[in-house]
């Protein structure tokens, strides 16, 4: 049989390589980080999307929280000046402002005269937790210091995915580059449901073992915040802290009454609540929401 000219071969292993090459997945490119404050990554396409607005709220409207705000803004400077911190889950009840203090502590801190900018937040969405090793190489080398944050991280059964989420804080070889911190903020303590691990250990040969490994994930966190359901005080304080910064006119006895009938309608009292509130009141008042002073 004879073998087909030489060119041909050559035209039909080229034609092999641009296939697989369109099928490989994309090389990560170093991003440009003077473009913004904030990213988001893209998991699928090893790439880092700046934010151009960040949606979040001042730091000073976050009431109910006072100890463990502190406590979130020192660990954060800290690390932003360069020394020693710890990483962060913020646990606990819903709706109390675990997220939202994440990106207001960031703004302050980045606005210090001494920061200057140079700390990035960074957000990666629970589904793309595999993805978490090949952003750290990514932000390894860089010139800045960044918070990768994972808002409402959690793990249900049959999940193995938060192993990769163990190697890339501590447990790999690698390890978490100094220049990353690893913010995460879950309504679970242990980022697993109590039924999970209470399968774990009533079908484990050695149940104490198959608990303790899920249980150390949480472990990786040095810093844990708990959060709780909030007093009503602390409610009608976020609410009138709202209004008073967005300039919203109306005797306080009445937005009191009206704010706490709307949370009896919801059957809750967070700062979620105290935030659809106000901005309920701002529609009926006619106002836009827009901080004054």
């Amino acid at each position: 049989m004879s073998q087909p000219p030489l060119q041909s071969q050559a035209d039909l292993l080229t034609r092999i390589a641009e296939a697989l090459e369109r099928l490989a997945p994309p090389h990560p490119t170093t991003p440009n980080f003077d473009a913004a404050e904030a990213f988001v990554w893209r998991a699928e396409r090893g790439t880092l999307a700046p934010v151009s607005h960040v949606n979040r709220i001042d730091l000073s409207l976050l009431r109910g929280v006072d100890r463990v705000r502190d406590l979130l803004v020192e660990n954060t400077e800290r690390f932003a000046r360069g020394l020693p911190a710890n990483n962060a889950l913020l646990w606990g009840a819903r709706g109390m402002g675990k997220s939202s203090l994440v990106k207001a502590a960031h703004a302050a801190i980045n606005r210090q005269a001494a920061v200057g900018g140079r700390l990035k937040l960074v957000e990666i969405h629970r589904e793309d937790i595999e993805g978490l090793p090949a952003l750290m190489g990514l932000l390894r080398e860089a010139p800045f210091r960044f918070i990768v944050f994972c808002d409402d991280l959690s793990f249900d059964a049959g999940d193995a995915s938060y192993k990769s989420l163990k190697a890339a804080l501590e447990g790999g070889v690698e390890g978490r580059p100094a220049n990353v911190l690893f913010y995460a903020t879950s309504n679970r303590r242990h980022l697993m449901p109590r039924d999970m691990m209470e399968n774990e250990r009533g079908s484990a040969i050695n149940p104490g073992e198959a608990v303790e490994e899920k249980v150390s994930l949480s472990d990786r966190f040095g810093l844990w915040l708990g959060f709780h359901h909030c007093s009503q005080d602390d409610y009608l304080a976020m609410v009138h802290g709202y209004a008073k910064h967005y300039g919203l006119e109306a005797p306080a006895d009445e937005i009191e009454a009206q704010a706490l009938e709307w949370a009896t309608t919801r059957g809750s009292r967070s700062g979620r609540t105290a935030w659809q509130f106000i901005q309920d009141l701002a529609g009926r008042l006619g106002k836009p929401l827009v901080a004054i002073g």
